[in-house]
């Protein structure tokens, strides 16, 4: 592979050997011309919902385009549509065959692929999200703390609800979606005990169409609203964006968005009756794993990005979430200095 260094090392480089910190040094490529360089070509695997899902993929490829522009990485992009693993085995495949290094799979669903396909190519470094189970010196985990972000918009549910009853829509009914689940009841009873949760999963494994089926968000919402709910939080990928739609419909009822801030890429009616959203931060995942790939680090391992870090929080977008932010920020507060431990089971 040719070698290239970046125009962020270089800044890093020469102030290292000057003995001060770096700050931020924008490098034109022309400025790189004459210099022996290593081009750093990044692939990038989405799950179905691809890009344009306005939620986990697409976060994804913000991390990915912050890269291309900072890092001055090339970079090569693949959706899909497989729903086995020899089918995203394939589309890994692709990837390496392309001369990305790293490879970096958007969702669980990819361990089976990344498990084999990691194998093949030792001298491949593979990045996985939201999956620990593939142990490997070339394969890296990207790991959230979904529960903490959960929490707090929960709190925030459990201040605007007026009926007493909020709901929950999670997308296909596993261990990671229902840590999203347990850490919003947690935030909504923090505020007070005696507000009902409902809950409702779209599908359940083998069966993960509940990701990428809006009619069945559209279904799940309007059953819980018709229980009584007039906050619903839903963790459904593309199916979300159907949850979302039947809630903004709903007199005085209040969405809550997941992933990106929603309120920011809604459109119409449906961008004002999103309250909040719980952020999870996977454009600072890609871009950081793309950033240390580059620095050298290029070991296997699990890396965590928890409220400490920024990898999750909540979006402040829309200003009807301003007379609940000083009660927010405490529980944030208390998140952060230990006082609150937010549950995972």
């Amino acid at each position: 592979m040719r070698t290239r260094i970046t125009a962020a090392l270089l800044a890093v480089a020469v102030a290292t050997l000057a003995g001060c910190t770096a700050a931020p040094v924008t490098v034109s490529s022309d400025a790189m011309t004459g210099l022996g360089h290593e081009t750093i070509h990044v692939g990038i695997a989405y799950d179905s919902a691809g890009r344009g899902d306005k939620s986990f993929n697409d976060m994804a490829g913000a991390g990915l385009d912050r890269a291309k522009k900072e890092l001055l990485v090339e970079a090569t992009e693949v959706t899909t549509k497989s729903e086995d693993d020899e089918g995203r085995a394939a589309a890994l495949r692709e990837l390496v065959k392309a001369g990305s290094n790293p490879v970096i799979a958007v969702g669980f669903l990819y361990a089976g692929a990344i498990g084999t396909v990691a194998k093949e190519n030792p001298g491949t470094l593979f990045a996985i999200i939201d999956d620990d189970s593939v142990q490997a010196k070339n394969v890296v985990s990207l790991l959230f703390s979904e529960e903490q972000g959960s929490y707090l918009v929960g709190v925030a549910a459990g201040l605007a609800t007026r009926t007493d009853r909020v709901g929950f829509v999670g997308g296909v009914d596993v261990p990671l979606i229902r840590k999203f689940g347990i850490g919003f009841a947690a935030g909504v009873h923090s505020v007070d005990p005696g507000i009902k949760v409902g809950e409702r999963y779209l599908s359940k494994p083998p069966d993960f169409s509940g990701f990428g089926s809006p009619d069945k968000g559209k279904a799940a919402a309007a059953a819980l609203l018709a229980d009584g709910a007039d906050v619903v939080y839903s963790a459904a990928g593309g199916s979300g964006q159907g949850a979302l739609q039947t809630v903004a419909a709903a007199d005085g009822a209040w969405a809550v968005g997941v992933d990106s801030d929603q309120y920011a890429s809604a459109g119409g009616a449906v961008k004002e009756r999103i309250l909040t959203s719980m952020l999870k931060r996977v454009d600072n995942s890609v871009f950081q794993e793309i950033q240390a790939f580059i620095k050298g680090d290029r070991s296997g391992g699990a890396k965590r990005y928890d409220l400490k870090v920024d990898g999750v929080g909540y979006a402040t977008s829309n200003p009807a979430l301003k007379p609940y932010e000083a009660k927010l920020e405490k529980a944030r507060y208390g998140i952060l200095s230990g006082d609150v431990e937010v549950p995972t089971s």
